[in-house]
């Protein structure tokens, strides 16, 4: 069993323990028998500390349910809560002291954060056995040590501007309010000071003044819940939308702590996974605080890998309106997706219990409570599942990203070529009618007459203007904290050494802020001028089959507003078929499969100066030199190679 599983389990347990009535007896955390030098051995006297802690908690444990919760049980008093917190900390330190004795090479903090963010293809990785440092990567290690780590890690003062549009100051200097949207990167401990001179968002300053949030919606892949229910009061209900951790295909609710319940959706035969990052805020001001970010709610991903945020205030309205129903518009969309998440049902369990008074009673409520009329960035969803018919379709997957540009119109302008670079930290299974199918929807174009063209004439298409940024393996060598922060990057040889497998079209990925890896899942369109020949002329003519059928029929894009140079998306879907969604079917009647649930915005760019600024790695992206440059395989490093 992995670290990172292990640590999972542990905040899991300390979660059920918070519900009981007293503090555990002593048999549950007595850690003091025994000793010896063996690794195994204290890895044995570890996971029976655990399963007696767990045991212990389970006599209050809530069972989970596909249709009914119980009211979360209050605590009797917090000094019980507290006294089992601070054996397990001790429990923890006295582990972590006895393997620093035996393993020097070995930093758990490193090693917590390397295993603690898995993603798409580190779903295999939840249930692994425990890794461990090769002797060839100690020095790596090592040197990954030397560099604070720390999420309060104080940063040098800001200067310029990483936002999409300008922020409004509150009246108080402690607390800033983006009414028109603001996309930042994360603080990191590791980056250059130097080159770390843009605003930044931490998680501890979204959420502030967190004493006045009186309602939370919180949703991540991969959660540590003991870190993230500290960065909440105590008092704050929070539903906790996150991956099945048992794997299980129907949907389901279970309290957890205190004031939270989780809530996971169905996932079709179990496969896939829930992979959307976000918060809805509502403040007891009235605000209602959107954040779509990159992050999972886990510490090392707020401090250790470069990640990316956007923020949106929403004012509450004065009294309730009524937007049109058949409209399609940001609000409409989150409410779509908080449905497809199961949020509804553990709404309702908190209303009905211990929280009647919540600011939201139904998620309908959001549209017709708050205004939206500021927000400029397009809500792009996936949601899990088989998708039948074109009004179905363009709600979700590559083609509401699509569906996204034309409502904007930010169409690709017919006398311009659309060139994408993707950055992301998973790696897919790219063929060329999957890169074409994923471009069209990319220009703002409609899929139908690509899809009623025969497959066999599909499949030999070449592969569109699209540059895959993925860091290679002497680059996350050579990074800061080395082969121990490459756990949140996945690629298979399989893959890679893939008979029409695109090594071409991978580019080196470098943050601008120093040797750190990023996490961030961005895409960048800038709307170029057509190159000269052959193939210029091919793209042209295949553009122009579906011009009647495009949003903005003069194609210069955003009309009204000035013309645009492109647009950029963020959020969680990475650059893969299982994350935006295969199209199969006809024109007529289209059929668009999707494995995961991922949410991201997309917002336009105006000026190539902005452009610049939001992207978050070097530009231009030096090409893979072939026979040289391999993507990072965290399979085939000794850090992670599994114990025999």
């Amino acid at each position: 069993m992995s670290w990172s599983r292990r640590f999972t389990n542990g905040a899991r347990a300390i979660a059920l323990s918070m519900q009981e009535t007293g503090p555990p007896s002593q048999a549950a955390i007595d850690r003091g028998n025994g000793g010896t030098d063996d690794t195994e051995d204290e890895e044995t006297r570890f996971l029976a500390d655990m399963q007696r802690a767990i045991e212990a908690s389970k006599q209050e444990a809530l069972a989970t349910t596909s249709c009914a919760v119980q009211s979360v049980p209050q605590p009797a008093t917090r000094t019980d809560n507290t006294s089992f917190l601070s054996e397990r900390a001790k429990l923890e330190q006295e582990r972590l002291a006895r393997q620093k004795r035996q393993r020097p090479d070995i930093d758990p903090i490193v090693r917590r954060a390397a295993d603690a963010s898995d993603e798409e293809q580190g779903l295999q990785l939840r249930s692994a056995k425990r890794q461990h440092i090769s002797p060839s990567v100690r020095d790596g290690a090592r040197r990954a040590n030397a560099y604070p780590i720390s999420s309060s890690t104080p940063r040098p003062a800001q200067s310029s501007s990483v936002r999409s549009t300008p922020a409004i100051a509150s009246g108080s200097s402690s607390q800033t309010f983006f009414w028109d949207g603001e996309l930042r990167q994360t603080a990191n401990a590791h980056v250059d000071p130097r080159k770390d001179t843009r605003p930044l968002f931490r998680l501890t300053e979204v959420l502030a003044p967190k004493e006045q949030i009186e309602f939370a919606i919180a949703s991540a892949f991969c959660w540590n819940f003991s870190w993230a229910y500290s960065m909440f009061s105590r008092n704050t209900p929070v539903i906790a939308v996150d991956h099945s951790p048992s794997g299980r295909c129907d949907a389901s609710i279970k309290a957890i702590l205190p004031n939270w319940i989780r809530t996971t959706p169905s996932l079709r035969n179990g496969f896939g996974c829930m992979h959307m990052k976000f918060m809805l805020l509502f403040y007891k001001d009235g605000r209602l605080r959107i954040m779509v970010s990159t992050a999972n709610l886990v510490d090392y991903d707020w401090r250790d890998i470069e990640n990316s945020v956007w923020v949106q205030d929403v004012p509450k309205r004065p009294t309730p309106a009524s937007p049109p129903a058949d409209t399609e518009d940001f609000s409409s969309t989150m409410i779509r997706v908080l449905h497809a998440l199961n949020v509804a049902p553990a709404l309702v369990n908190l209303l009905r219990n211990d929280h009647p008074n919540l600011p939201l009673k139904r998620l309908e409520d959001l549209r017709t409570h708050w205004d939206f009329s500021r927000v400029k960035a397009a809500l792009v969803p996936s949601i899990a599942g088989k998708h039948e018919g074109w009004p179905k379709v363009i709600q979700t997957g590559h083609t509401r990203l699509m569906k996204a540009l034309i409502d904007m119109h930010a169409t690709t302008p017919k006398d311009k070529e659309l060139a994408l670079e993707c950055q992301g930290s998973s790696i897919g299974n790219y063929s060329t009618m999957w890169m074409n199918e994923f471009y069209r929807s990319a220009r703002g174009e409609s899929t139908q007459t690509w899809l009623d063209a025969p497959k066999s004439r599909r499949a030999k298409a070449p592969f569109p203007p699209i540059k895959i940024l993925f860091p290679t393996a002497q680059y996350v060598r050579e990074s800061v904290l080395g082969e121990a922060g490459g756990g949140t990057m996945f690629c298979r040889r399989k893959q890679w050494e893939g008979k029409n497998f695109p090594r071409e079209l991978f580019h080196q990925t470098r943050s601008k802020r120093g040797s750190v890896l990023m996490h961030s899942k961005m895409i960048l369109a800038t709307f170029r001028d057509k190159p000269a020949g052959l193939a210029s002329r091919q793209r042209a003519s295949t553009a122009s089959e579906s011009d009647g059928e495009r949003g903005c029929p003069d194609g210069d894009g955003d009309a009204g507003q000035g013309k645009l140079v492109g647009w950029v998306y963020v959020g969680s879907h990475n650059f893969t078929p299982s994350a935006w969604g295969t199209l199969s079917g006809t024109g007529f009647n289209p059929t668009l499969n999707i494995n995961n649930y991922e949410l991201g915005v997309v917002i336009p760019l105006r000026s190539q100066d902005e452009m610049e600024r939001v992207a978050c790695w070097e530009r231009p992206p030096p090409k893979y030199v072939a026979g040289r440059d391999e993507p990072w395989m965290q399979t085939e490093s000794a850090y992670y190679v599994e114990d025999a």
